[in-house]
């Protein structure tokens, strides 16, 4: 009896394979010609074609191969064995190189689900009669997020740019806490947020040894699998008084000298407002008698005021969601305003009492935006942010009833921040563009050049030099000129996934992760 159905030849089994994985790897290949499509994108759409073609594998395997039913069964039986034993071999430790991509790790010790443990217990303390360290500030301190004006510029610091003959010599380094928080510092005190456990920790340190001064506690934990646990924010001191606030919306105010509460607000519960999905994440800003800090998610309000003596509120201004960057003071147009990126929009407000001065649109409300506003001159805004948005110049002018306008000079996809902030020097920016380190014409917008691989780092313009902390760990020094990329120096500062700012105050250097410090000396 003749087979209705005789086998296929082998090359006409495996045609469809053929066909299927050419088409996978055309468009792998298109892909990255495409101009400016920035590596996150490209990495979820290369992982897409990559599991369509997987699947449609397993498709001619189980059905099209022709192959005989044991050899199904036995492959069906492996491919549900893998699925089933996968989870409980791998686990996800974060994102892969920014991209939000999955990073897969064998199972092992999760720090995540670790019982609350005093992170600085292991941190040496002065030795016995030390002198108290000074905590008021001094030339060259960075007080706050970005440096003490917040524009990601460290003034009246000369770098050298050799390197090799006098390379970084470091003065410390030690375990912490996970968070993606900076350093503040202050004279001889330098303040950062940490995770212990269940337990957040606004940690002082002792900026010449790294010996514990104070751990102030507060029992809340924030955590999201792609950008992992802890508080967000930078620490801010002014006036003998810390300012900070941890990952899921509580604001302290603590003495600087020994951590004293003077006061405390939940500003997610007392507004109503559902946390962002990656956790509060705005550095506190200290303007005249008031302490300004972003809000949440849902419809506001976007920015809230507290009088900063106790904590009493003051004012609360917008209704659409916050984001993840921080208020910033500015004087526009001879007026002090605040300037804040929002979920879906760019907004300046009065201080005095939050009145919304200028709206606009900015971003699309569905991917975080993070970099902060940069004032250039006395009218202008550069905006920037990844995920698909680009960069945009405002100029503003002046309402006859004190409100603004905004006018687009240039828009463009030269600059796409993504956790990075740009910082202006001598009207150009300098900023991480998709992982680039590229110099923009701020009068222009446009870009002079972009070199170098730094991944989802951060940046900022110190004298005449970019300082780049790179997201694999290691810290960067480029010249900050338009007429050339060049990079000068770098040192072997963490060896890990760094998404936190460096800190520069006079010529120390403190860069930290989630779980390790390091303190170096500048040439």
């Amino acid at each position: 009896m003749t087979d209705p159905s005789p086998p296929s030849p082998p090359g006409r089994r495996t045609r469809f394979l053929w066909v299927v994985w050419g088409l996978v790897l055309l468009a792998v290949v298109g892909l990255g010609l495409v101009p400016e499509l920035e590596r996150n994108f490209l990495a979820w759409l290369r992982a897409v074609l990559v599991l369509v073609g997987l699947a449609l594998t397993v498709v001619w395997f189980l059905v099209l191969g022709r192959f005989g039913w044991r050899t199904r069964l036995l492959g069906a039986a492996v491919l549900a064995a893998a699925s089933f034993a996968a989870p409980r071999v791998f686990r996800v430790d974060g994102t892969v190189d920014g991209t939000g991509l999955p990073h897969l790790v064998l199972r092992g010790p999760d720090r995540s689900d670790a019982p609350a443990a005093v992170a600085v217990a292991a941190v040496p303390r002065p030795p016995a009669g030390t002198p108290a360290p000074v905590a008021d500030p001094r030339a060259g301190d960075s007080t706050q997020f970005l440096g003490s004006r917040r524009d990601g510029v460290i003034a009246g610091v000369a770098l050298s740019p050799d390197w090799k003959t006098t390379p970084p010599r470091q003065r410390w380094r030690i375990p912490v806490g996970a968070a993606w928080s900076a350093f503040a510092v202050s004279g001889n005190v330098a303040v950062t947020q940490e995770q212990s456990g269940g337990s957040e920790l606004v940690v002082a340190r002792d900026l010449a040894t790294a010996g514990t001064l104070w751990v102030h506690t507060n029992a809340a934990r924030f955590f999201q699998w792609q950008g992992g646990e802890g508080p967000r924010a930078t620490p801010t001191l002014e006036g003998g008084r810390v300012y900070a606030q941890g990952g899921t919306g509580l604001l302290d105010c603590l003495s600087l000298a020994d951590g004293r509460p003077h006061w405390s607000r939940n500003v997610l519960v007392e507004t109503g407002s559902p946390n962002l999905l990656w956790g509060a994440s705005s550095s506190p800003l200290v303007l005249g008698d008031s302490v300004v800090v972003a809000g949440g998610g849902g419809h506001g309000p976007t920015l809230l005021a507290y009088r900063k003596s106790d904590g009493k509120p003051l004012w609360q201004s917008g209704t659409i969601s916050a984001s993840y960057a921080s208020p910033v003071a500015a004087r526009l147009l001879d007026k002090d305003v605040i300037l804040s990126v929002n979920g879906g929009s760019f907004t300046v407000h009065d201080p005095a009492d939050g009145k919304v001065l200028l709206g606009v649109p900015w971003g699309d409300g569905k991917w975080p935006v993070a970099a902060q506003p940069v004032v250039v001159g006395t009218r202008r805004i550069f905006l920037s942010a990844g995920y698909g948005v680009g960069c945009v110049m405002l100029e503003l002018a002046a309402a006859p009833d004190g409100t603004f306008s905004a006018t687009e000079v240039w828009r463009n996809k030269m600059m796409k921040t993504q956790f990075n902030s740009a910082a202006l020097r001598d009207g150009f920016l300098y900023g991480l563009d998709d992982g680039l380190l590229a110099c923009v014409d701020a009068a222009t917008g446009k870009r002079r050049w972009k070199d170098g691989r730094y991944g989802s780092g951060q940046s900022l313009v110190v004298g005449e030099h970019v300082l780049v902390q790179t997201e694999p760990g290691p810290v960067v020094l480029a010249a900050a000129r338009p007429d050339g990329f060049a990079e000068l120096g770098r040192l072997a500062a963490l060896d890990s996934k760094t998404w936190n700012y460096p800190t520069v105050a006079g010529h120390l250097l403190l860069v930290r992760n989630d779980h390790e410090a390091a303190c170096f000396e500048l040439p």
